[in-house]
């Protein structure tokens, strides 16, 4: 499914007109990102050249071959987003669509693809041979990276005979992190390469406590009362909570795989079935770059001590009534998460942290919300694809396709515009150029995370002018698990994952949130997975984790 590209006349014009994009021709565009600069200043130094003489042999070499955008033939790209809830795009795409016109010569189509939606869409999208030329896809998606690429679906960027982020990609490829360049590389139907453009955002996983601070401090406790509890002493604040707000009002607010996870310091195993994960790698929660207490192996989570431990405690907080009945039901779960925390109607709820959001969570809420660490932040395969971008095998234009991907991370400018939206419409800036949202910002809030590099966007006035220096500092403190980078490959146990996939969908999440007695199903539970083939996936699992932990 691999395709072929274009000339190499018609390439040396692209990679042309893609030089002069470092510059946004807008006044109001931010100026070029710290990071670019540094990478120049290091490639300069260690080539032996001077800024000057590297700027004068690069517009020598653009005077010799530069094309103009109106030199290619128009394009419209396809996109489909994650995450979005946009409702009138409209101005946004007004002025997306003049600079791309003016950068690329293309126009760009949207889907935006909800938390909702998007799974079942997108990859009825893609099996369907639709038209769309880029995909989110992640560790965590449906559209599962690694998945996906093996079965052929996504455009190898790095193939040696159509090297499209030589070509085309190198300002984006020289902003990210290695630990993010090097998890996008993966075993895929056209050999060992990077098939989607990984998105720097927070790339370490940290789970939290979400902490409502207003009902906290009418119950009298503090942030430092939730820091020095766990979950299993967290009981007689919930009861506080309980007495004082009624039998209608839930304290425990919860997504019950992140839940187990926070409790048990489990990681997700990339590869495992994105439908109900099944598969754990315990982390050490004192340092998570150390083995865990099962050593380097990959174990059924739901047989160990720990998860029978944990989901006895949920039952016992479940009928005490601190937890919601709905979130036992996958049906109703998400919404009335979310619903309850924009409502603030909750105490203590779990969150995957990204740094700085309980600023966002804040403003959102109109309360003021913390987040507590149940461990420090970590690096693992999962969060190292959290958010990527990948080119369709489908796509008629994946020259132009990752022309603009390089564009739309590399430019402030565009990212802002289709990531906060129109300024003085959807945002204003302060003079020292930070953001407020207006109103108008409600009918226009993609994703950020999904939609590329948010180190270029321009802070937030709840950020503060220097948070993008913090976030790269705190996420490139972040250690690694032992196993970074590995990645299950399922293609020879597809029958068991789906059988014991189908298991999980009907016991797990009950068993996570209370709302079924442990005695009872953990058992009948236990039983249907082993009859289902899930030790025969471990042991194919760890086979391979074994052979990853040898070569490296």
């Amino acid at each position: 499914m691999k395709r072929k590209l274009l000339s190499c006349v018609l390439a040396a014009s692209m990679v042309m007109s893609m030089a002069a994009c470092g510059s946004s021709g807008e006044t109001s565009a931010p100026a070029e990102p710290e990071a670019a600069e540094e990478v120049q200043e290091e490639t300069t130094e260690e080539a032996g050249e001077t800024t000057e003489e590297v700027a004068e042999e690069a517009e020598e070499a653009q005077e010799e071959t530069e094309v103009s955008a109106s030199d290619l033939e128009p394009v419209t790209l396809k996109m489909y987003f994650h995450g979005s809830n946009v409702t009138d795009d409209s101005a946004v795409l007004e002025k997306v669509n003049e600079y791309l016109t003016e950068k690329l010569n293309c126009t760009l189509e949207p889907i935006w693809g909800t938390w909702g939606d998007f799974d079942t869409n997108a990859v009825l999208a893609l099996q369907g041979g639709d038209d769309v030329d880029i995909y989110f896809t992640c560790s965590w998606s449906a559209d599962e990276y690694n998945k996906f690429a093996r079965d052929g679906y996504w455009v190898r960027l790095d193939d040696p005979d159509n090297n499209l982020i030589e070509q085309y990609g190198k300002d984006l490829w020289n902003l990210l992190p290695e630990v993010l360049t090097n998890g996008a590389k993966v075993s895929g139907a056209d050999g060992v390469g990077t098939y989607a453009v990984p998105g720097y955002k927070d790339i370490a996983t940290q789970n939290c406590w979400d902490v409502n601070v207003d009902r906290l401090t009418e119950l009298g406790y503090t942030v430092d009362d939730v820091k020095a509890m766990d979950y299993y002493s967290m009981g007689d604040m919930l009861q506080a909570a309980k007495d004082k707000y009624g039998k209608d009002f839930y304290p425990l607010l919860v997504e019950g795989a992140v839940l187990e996870r926070m409790v048990d310091n489990v990681t997700i195993v990339t590869g495992d079935s994105g439908t109900g994960n099944f598969m754990s790698y315990y982390i050490n929660p004192d340092d998570v770059s150390a083995e865990g207490a099962y050593g380097n192996k990959i174990v059924n989570k739901f047989a160990t001590d720990e998860f029978k431990k944990f989901a006895e405690k949920t039952r016992e907080y479940y009928e005490a009534g601190y937890i919601d009945p709905a979130m036992g039901n996958a049906q109703q779960a998400n919404d009335t998460r979310s619903q309850k925390q924009l409502s603030g109607e909750y105490l203590i709820g779990t969150q995957s942290y990204s740094l700085g959001y309980e600023l966002q969570a804040s403003q959102e809420r109109g309360i003021e919300v913390a987040m507590v660490p149940c461990t420090d932040p970590y690096v693992d395969t999962t969060s190292s694809q959290g958010a990527m971008m990948a080119i369709s095998t489908a796509s008629q234009n994946p020259e132009r396709a990752m022309m603009f991907l390089n564009l739309l991370n590399t430019d402030p400018y565009l990212m802002t515009l289709l990531n906060y939206g129109v300024e003085d419409v959807h945002y204003t800036k302060d003079a020292d150029g930070l953001v407020t949202f207006t109103d108008k910002r409600a009918e226009y809030q993609p994703w950020t995370n999904g939609v590329g590099n948010v180190t270029i966007l321009p802070p937030t006035a709840d950020q503060g002018a220097d948070f993008w220096d913090g976030f790269k500092a705190y996420y490139g403190a972040a250690k690694e698990i032992p196993i970074l980078g590995y990645a299950y490959d399922s293609s020879e146990m597809e029958t068991q994952m789906g059988a014991v996939a189908n298991v999980v969908a009907e016991y797990m999440l009950p068993l996570c949130t209370g709302t079924v007695d442990p005695d009872e199903k953990l058992p009948e539970f236990l039983d249907k997975l082993e009859a289902n083939g899930i030790n025969d996936v471990l042991d194919d699992a760890n086979a391979q984790l074994d052979a990853f932990m040898s070569a490296k």
